[in-house]
């Protein structure tokens, strides 16, 4: 085999693609058992990494009942016989769709067939028998699994009923018994629970089990948002007084079993209105001639023991979530922004990684324990970065010090592979009432860029001291943040979109991806199209999650990388700081089962953080726009769906949408493959990136959706291509 076809065959390596080949090998053996090299073998995986993801990817298949394990180490293909197991996602109009790692294909199920599967359900369908050139059908036979059963909506009273008319798609209301409506008044938003559901009823019956309060109140809104997506929004009482129980005093003997750094130079930076601060760092120069850097971490664990109420809560919940106007903390104020949170001028305990580092920033000696620090000044980013831009202020020698300490370590680590997305934040005015007054723009600076870098290498160097095969060392397990390899169908599309704008990735190996997707990005820095870009190449890549089973973090280019600097905000650091205790002191190594299962649920928990703050943007991003109804705006089109047409607005980054149905000049059709659509008849085509002029048609606050019309004529990108496109021009863009 040819050197140019290896690495082709790398780059298809990625977890979702390998499993996709992996079940093929059992549907067309499906009577066999067969282990890790043995599948290996059949999709072609021949090096230690590839094989090591195939074992992945069999022990996932496991877990979700895919495959059995006869034999230790040896999978069997589950009998299903006409049946099969999936999640199924609900259209608004009552039909659903299943998907199944135990089918090719997504299979349609009617309205009829649902049985009252609702959205994210994980369900067992009959399969029919498929008629020619239709696409596969099914009928829901078996509730494995609610994904929910709250909702969040809209109370509506009547003379002789009541009904929770729910915000999200879900294509019926909730009928709410007289006597269970915990004191709601029509109009106010509510949280309600299905209690039954009987097989010929329409609706299902439920309680309120909350009253949030009226709707458009600000509470109100983002207490519903946080309650779509099953997130707390409130503290139970006993866990509130367990924290207020925590002593803040720090005992003699406690100090005496910790590293001592009240001396060392010590500070914070963290944005101007954080309260919770994770990390601080140090800096010395040693007699040695190296920096030592010591990245402090608040010790949470100290103070949140195993089995307590803080930890049960603090896994519950799993993260802090970020809305646009708050934070909801992981724990309880007492803790995230009194004790444990790394405020000047007192001292803290803390867990840390300290590091011996020459000129050019590399690692000679590193040291991972618990400490004692005092931090000596409290910086915001806007302060040391004026620091950094000026020469002048407190710790400058510290800061300057460390901001080209970083740069050296920002160098090194995108020469190994790291990709480097530096997206523009949106952030908002909002008034004392909620209210959004004006739309601004953050950007990473060096002063962000100097904590992020040494975090990654405290992230890193611990990953790798628990992780890495050494001599006389067994597998132990532990918790590692993952990103696997991009989607390669995926990356081809985004390849032939962006050929149109001129730009152009190499798409051969992992390794040539990240240079040439490196190189794209600084291409399109300051362009019109950036926006578009960048959010369609991220789309490309795949979500980080939590795991104990390790694939390495293609995104940061990391062999071994974990989360180990934010505690306060985190429940997977608290584990990775137990974890490290324990393997410090020699410990044997955890179930990793039961750590597989935690990692899980925190991706879960994270994924729903993320969803809620994108939520809580767009209803304020609505509530800005709101008061602009018949304003005309120009937008670059960002996305594109057989549905309407999604437009950015240059001046804010809003984002609404063109419903299809409005182009009444001709009958358009979805090119999903072209990110376009494409008018039947006149050819007219309306394309991702384009150019447009639009007018805010309406804003509906229920459904955080903006709607424009058309003002002006679509003004496809200008594209900057040479007469004659050589290799060398290709080369140089990638």
């Amino acid at each position: 085999m040819s050197k140019e076809k290896k690495n082709k065959k790398a780059l298809r390596f990625n977890k979702s693609g390998l499993k996709k080949a992996i079940l093929s090998v059992y549907y067309e053996n499906n009577n066999q058992s067969f282990n890790y090299k043995q599948i290996g073998a059949a999709v072609g995986a021949k090096d230690v990494g590839e094989l090591q993801l195939v074992n992945v990817v069999l022990q996932e298949l496991r877990d979700a009942d895919t495959l059995v394990e006869t034999d230790r180490g040896k999978y069997h293909l589950k009998s299903k016989g006409g049946t099969a197991t999936g999640i199924i996602e609900l259209n608004p109009k009552g039909y659903g769709q299943l998907t199944s790692e135990e089918l090719d294909e997504p299979v349609f199920v009617s309205a009829a067939n649902m049985n009252h599967a609702l959205d994210g359900d994980k369900v067992r369908v009959r399969l029919y028998a498929r008629r020619k050139k239709s696409n596969p059908e099914a009928e829901v036979i078996e509730i494995i699994e609610r994904a929910k059963t709250t909702f969040v909506g809209t109370v509506e009273i009547s003379l002789f009923s009541a009904f929770l008319i729910p915000n999200k798609k879900t294509p019926f209301d909730l009928f709410i018994p007289k006597d269970k409506l915990m004191g709601a008044k029509h109009g106010q938003k509510a949280v309600a629970r299905i209690m039954d559901w009987p097989e010929r009823a329409r609706n299902p019956f439920a309680e309120i089990i909350d009253v949030l309060g009226d709707a458009g109140n600000n509470n109100t809104e983002m207490h519903a948002i946080l309650a779509e997506f099953d997130l707390p929004y409130r503290y139970p009482e006993e866990v509130i007084q367990a924290a207020e129980k925590i002593p803040i005093d720090i005992t003699d003997d406690e100090i005496k079993k910790r590293r001592d750094f009240r001396e060392v130079p010590t500070f914070t930076i963290d944005p101007a209105d954080a309260k919770d601060f994770d990390d601080a760092l140090s800096i010395q120069k040693l007699d040695n001639g190296y920096w030592e850097v010591g990245v402090h971490i608040a010790d949470v664990t100290y103070y949140v023991k195993p089995e307590s109420l803080l930890e049960e809560e603090a896994y519950n919940r799993a993260t802090s979530v970020y809305l646009v106007d708050r934070v909801i903390p992981m724990l309880p104020e007492k803790l995230s922004n009194g004790v444990c949170s790394l405020r000047p001028n007192e001292d803290k305990l803390c867990f840390s990684a300290v590091f011996q580092l020459d000129d050019n920033s590399i690692v000679h000696q590193e040291w991972f324990g618990r400490t004692i620090i005092h931090s000596d000044r409290r910086f915001a980013y806007e302060e040391a970065q004026r620091v950094i831009e000026t020469g002048v202020g407190d710790l400058k020698t510290e800061i300057l010090t460390l901001d080209r300490l970083a740069k050296k370590l920002r160098e090194i680590r995108f020469a190994n592979g790291s990709i480097g997305f530096d997206r523009v934040e949106v952030k908002f005015e909002i008034d004392k009432d909620g209210k959004p007054l004006n739309v601004f723009f953050k950007e990473s600076k060096d002063s962000n860029k100097l904590i992020e870098e040494f975090m990654l290498l405290a992230n890193k160097r611990v990953a790798e001291f628990v992780g890495k095969p050494a001599a006389k060392k067994k597998e132990r397990t532990f918790v590692y943040r993952i990103h696997d390899k991009p989607d390669p169908e995926k990356l081809d599309t985004f390849n032939h979109f962006i050929k149109r704008f001129g730009y152009g990735i190499m798409t051969n190996n992992p390794q040539t991806v990240t240079a040439s997707m490196n190189k794209l990005i600084e291409n399109v820095a300051g362009k019109k199209e950036q926006n578009v870009i960048e959010t369609l190449a991220i789309r490309t890549m795949a979500k980080a999650e939590y795991s104990t089973r390790n694939i390495g973090h293609y995104g940061l280019g990391f062999e071994y990388y974990t989360h180990f600097t934010s505690p306060i905000r985190r429940y997977p650091d608290m584990m990775v700081h137990r974890l490290l205790a324990r393997y410090l002191e020699e410990g044997r190594s955890v179930q990793a089962e039961q750590y597989e299962e935690m990692c899980k649920h925190s991706s879960e928990m994270e994924n729903k953080a993320a969803n809620a703050e994108r939520a809580s943007i767009k209803y304020k991003q609505v509530e800005f726009m709101a008061e602009k109804i018949g304003q005309q705006f120009k937008g670059v089109i960002s996305g594109v769906k057989d549905w309407g047409i999604y437009v950015e607005l240059d001046e804010n980054k809003c984002e609404g949408m063109i419903p299809l149905f409005e182009l009444t000049d001709d009958f358009y059709e979805f090119d999903e493959k072209n990110y376009c659509i494409i008018g039947r008849h006149t050819h007219k085509k309306y394309q991702l990136g384009d150019s447009i002029e639009i007018e805010i048609a309406r804003a509906n606050l229920d459904k955080k959706q903006l709607d424009f019309r058309i003002v002006g004529e679509v003004l496809p990108l200008k594209l900057k291509i040479p007469a004659k496109r050589s290799r060398k021009y290709q080369s140089s863009n990638e």
